[in-house]
């Protein structure tokens, strides 16, 4: 690590200048909320199996996508990554892995249901392109090289939605600076949210980025309606999408 003092970055958290270019971001609190629900042990069993198989620790090395990804016929180094922050239930992570065969995919994810449902379908759909984090994105950035991603996804984050929670909300400054680092010149940061102060905050932070571009769009259509988002709509909340481009 570098011998720099650690950055403050507008109330929350610290950014930290890693080894490999790329900052990393401290936080005195959890970006997520802990949900308890058991696996059948038919399911765990299989979980047990498939995290061995096809998970990315979070503590580790700087990764090399060649060897992260690398499968019978080696692995074209030109091929996009996607870190999909987040991916809940897992739906649009397969969706999406199924329609975007030439982009390899990284999942982060801390809730086991939704993690061995992404682990069946990388095992069974079969979809080779795709990895699991079982984990904090916060502590797994350290992994992640600078300009190495072709997209980052954060669809429907934990909204944390009373005012003396909102220190809690992943996509902040510090986050979308330490994103950004890892984003390739071009590479895109997605975001949606059916929460308007959050939205509100998500263009405020990535507004303030220097090195990007971008703003609220229309629905993507690649983008898989999904159960959080229509839980959003059958309760009237206005659904926001926000692309972000790295020019610099």
């Amino acid at each position: 690590m570098s011998d720099e003092q650690p950055k403050r970055v507008r109330g929350i958290g610290t950014l930290t200048d890693s080894e490999s270019g790329a900052r990393v971001v401290a936080r005195p609190a959890s970006t997520f909320k802990v949900r308890r629900r058991g696996l059948s042990p038919k399911r765990q069993a299989e979980f047990d199996e498939w995290i061995e198989k096809w998970s990315v620790p979070i503590d580790g090395p700087l990764l090399d996508w060649n060897d992260t990804f690398a499968n019978a016929d080696g692995r074209d180094p030109e091929r996009g990554v996607v870190l999909d922050i987040g991916f809940g239930h897992g739906e649009s992570t397969i969706q999406m892995a199924r329609a975007q065969p030439d982009y390899d995919v990284l999942g982060v994810e801390v809730h086991d249901p939704g993690v061995v449902t992404v682990l069946d379908a990388i095992e069974n759909d079969p979809l080779p392109h795709v990895r699991v984090v079982y984990g904090d994105v916060i502590q797994f950035l350290h992994r992640v090289g600078p300009e190495s991603l072709r997209i980052v996804r954060v669809f429907f984050p934990d909204p944390w939605k009373k005012p003396r929670q909102h220190h809690r909300r992943l996509v902040r400054h510090d986050m979308v600076t330490a994103l950004t680092d890892r984003l390739e010149i071009g590479g895109e940061l997605q975001l949606a949210t059916d929460i308007v102060d959050y939205a509100e905050l998500m263009h405020e932070v990535c507004e303030a980025e220097p090195r990007l571009t971008g703003g609220i769009v229309e629905r993507p259509d690649e983008r898989p309606l999904t159960r959080f988002e229509q839980r959003g709509l059958d309760a009237g909340r206005p659904i926001t999408d926000l692309r972000y481009r790295r020019t610099s």
